[in-house]
């Protein structure tokens, strides 16, 4: 059964433009003219087709593998609020994992909120592929993300400082 690997990795919002999903294993070049490529794997458990976490690991092509890291479900509240909505006790198989069975219609991994893993990623990228992130981020419009804030008036800042001279000469009498 199919893990939904390219929705799941879709919803983790990877900035990187040059990557694709093979099977259930998102690669990606986050810098263009170096060898080194990120690859993501979904983690298995002690227990048959169920997966705790993603694996991260930079690969060269001539020496394998460079680093890796293991990124678990649970220690990035990914499945935090579904596994409350449920009661689902800790220790056991389905707390902070998914399985590759699913309700019909929803991907195995329905109710992760994947906002700590993509910080997660991005911090373990910024080490090995450095500036990759904002390079590779797509640029925002400026009317939607830029807010200006009023102005705070001279007159009121020529206040503000009188005041805090008078405050000084003050504390200077005593």
């Amino acid at each position: 059964m199919s893990l939904h690997a390219p929705e799941f990795f879709a919803d983790l919002c990877l900035p990187f433009h040059d990557s694709t999903v093979v099977g259930n294993t998102y690669y990606a070049a986050p810098t263009a003219g170096t060898p080194l490529r990120l690859r993501i794997d979904f983690s298995r458990t002690i227990y048959a087709d169920t997966y705790g976490g993603l694996r991260l690991a930079v690969v060269h092509p001539d020496r394998g593998e460079t680093d890796a890291l293991a990124l678990s479900f649970l220690d990035h509240g990914t499945f935090h609020r579904r596994d409350e909505a449920t009661n689902t006790p800790p220790n056991t198989k389905q707390h902070g994992t998914f399985d590759k069975y699913r309700r019909p219609g929803q991907p195995p991994w329905e109710g992760a909120v994947t906002t700590g893993l993509r910080d997660a990623v991005e911090q373990y990228t910024a080490v090995w592929f450095p500036g990759a992130w904002t390079a590779s981020a797509p640029s925002r419009a400026a009317g939607r993300t830029a807010h200006t804030a009023p102005a705070v008036p001279v007159a009121r800042s020529a206040q503000l400082r009188h005041r805090l001279a008078g405050d000084r000469e003050i504390n200077t009498r005593t």
